[in-house]
């Protein structure tokens, strides 16, 4: 059996540590997480994938101790074609509301998510406050960079780094301008924007 040892790791790790045991073919996994968020999201992705799932707690312990058994195939696989083409139009440097704190380890989150899918986007797109991602103090700037390595095409606003006086640090990616963005985005079969 093998065990995937998350204790305090945060949304979306232990759901990515999992994942990559899946994919290894681990007919038995065992997860130690210490919180609710992660048994919930564990739980769902190995149910997901065909495991039954037995939860445990550690007396006088934050552990909480997911057990898991390969039961079936799991999920059936989604009818869309695996070749349509996705794009992503990254407009903040922030997820979500106002909490800029809260928004960027969200950001982060998404990322780093992204880097993980077995479909990745075909290109990524940064712009106005987007582009302070791809700096070197950038804490998502390590997902950008895998997702580049990946194929992904990452493209910076020349725009929007100039305004905020930024080019010469760009880390990743290639200075580009609207149309070529606009382009590559419309050319997608899929767009998100964030």
């Amino acid at each position: 059996m093998v065990h995937v040892n998350a204790m305090g790791k945060l949304c979306p790790e232990p759901v990515i540590m999992t994942k990559a045991e899946i994919e290894k073919g681990s007919a038995e996994i065992t997860v130690s997480v210490d919180n609710d968020i992660a048994v919930s999201n564990v739980t769902r992705l190995l149910q997901g994938k065909g495991y039954s799932v037995e939860l445990t707690r550690t007396p006088d312990s934050q552990e909480r101790k997911l057990t898991a058994k390969k039961t079936s195939s799991g999920e059936v696989s989604p009818s869309k074609p695996r070749d349509e083409l996705l794009a992503i139009l990254v407009a903040h440097d922030v997820l979500g509301g106002n909490d800029k704190e809260l928004g960027e380890v969200l950001m982060k989150a998404f990322l780093g998510c992204i880097s993980k899918l077995s479909r990745r986007p075909a290109v990524m797109a940064f712009m106005n406050e987007g582009v302070k991602l791809v700096l070197p103090e950038s804490s998502a700037l390590g997902y950008i960079q895998e997702l580049e390595k990946l194929g992904t095409k990452i493209l910076v606003c020349g725009t929007c780094t100039t305004h905020f006086n930024i080019t010469d640090k760009v880390a990743v990616g290639t200075i580009s301008n609207m149309f070529e963005i606009m382009e590559m985005v419309t050319g997608a079969d899929n767009t998100l924007i964030f």
